[in-house]
This record gives structure tokens, sequence and C-alpha cells, in this order.
């Protein structure tokens, strides 16, 4: 009798792992009363969480993967994509950006830090710019590096234009696409 119920049981277990459905599949279904996942990524990705060979026939299953996912932040993934680029997805991370202002509170201030951002920006074309108040102060940073080299090499040629005396490479959250 313990025998057969243990047949049974191996056997049912079986079943089970055979019939597994994706990890992404999972991690997407709707369930009332929970939030809801969403992923924006390429096949190929999709294939390698699944565990799926892209170069075997058929979507040959190569291994199990166990994957834990962290936590994002919905404001770590920005929606609004580049006019060109409709795959890409911009994801909000720690790097540098550029400094070329800071000044006080006044009106004349955000001023200024306006002008240093068009300024920049009529040199640097394709480079971001970000103009905030960031109390007590009205900054004016450009571009979203990842690497302090990445920055530092804009920097350079920002220096050497003679316009931007005060610019200095700074941490910040930047705006990558993927």
């Amino acid at each position: 009798m313990r025998k057969l119920l243990l047949t049974i049981l191996l056997f049912a277990g079986a079943a089970h792992i055979g019939a597994q459905t994706p990890f992404t599949e999972q991690l997407q279904k709707t369930v009332p009363g929970k939030g809801t996942v969403v992923l924006y990524q390429s096949q190929a990705i999709t294939d390698l969480v699944n565990g799926v060979d892209a170069s075997a026939p058929a979507g040959k299953v190569v291994h199990e993967t166990s994957t834990t996912t962290g936590t994002a932040k919905p404001q770590d993934v920005l929606t609004d994509l580049p006019s060109g680029n409709a795959s890409a997805v911009k994801v909000r991370m720690n790097g540098y950006r550029i400094q070329v202002y800071s000044g006080g509170n006044s009106r004349q201030a955000k001023n200024e830090a306006t002008m240093m951002g068009n300024r920049v920006k009529s040199l640097f074309m394709d480079l971001s710019v970000y103009t905030h108040f960031s109390s007590p102060h009205w900054i004016c940073r450009v571009g979203d590096f990842r690497t302090y080299e990445e920055a530092n090499e804009v920097f350079r040629q920002l220096k050497e234009t003679g316009r931007f005396r005060e610019a200095v490479i700074v941490r910040s959250k930047v705006n990558v696409s993927y």
C-alpha cells in the first residue's frame, strides 16, 4: 500500500514538473487583489530567463532557472520613450551629471540657470539639460553619464569653450536607455 501511494505521488509530481509555465508568464499572471507586472524586454531576454535555448530546435528547455527578482520602484522605469526608438526603455540609476550653474533662490537665479541650460544646448545639442530648484538653489545640470570617465570627457569639452567656469562633475540619478 505504501509503495502504491509513493508511486502515485511521484507520478503526480513528475506530471506537475512537465506542465510548468514559463517564469515570465507566471510573473505577469493577473491575480485579483494583487498588483500587475508588465515586462518590456526582447524575446532573447525572455528566452534566457525562462531557460529556453534559442539555438535549439523548437525552443528546447536547457535547464531550470531559479530567479530572484529585485524590487523595482515605479519611478525607476520611465515611460517617456525617445520618438525614434520605440523599443528603448529609460531606467533611472546612479551616475554622474555636470553641474554648470548653481545660484540662489531668486527669479534672477532661475533665469540665469535657464540661460545657462540654453547655452549648453546650443553648443552640445545631444546633451540632456536639467534645470530645477533644489531648495534654496536653482541648479542646471547636463548629461546622463553612467561612469565618471564619460562625464569627464564631456566636462573637458565644456571647459575648453571657456563659457562654463563653474562646471563641476556631481553624482546624481541619471536616465539611461536600454
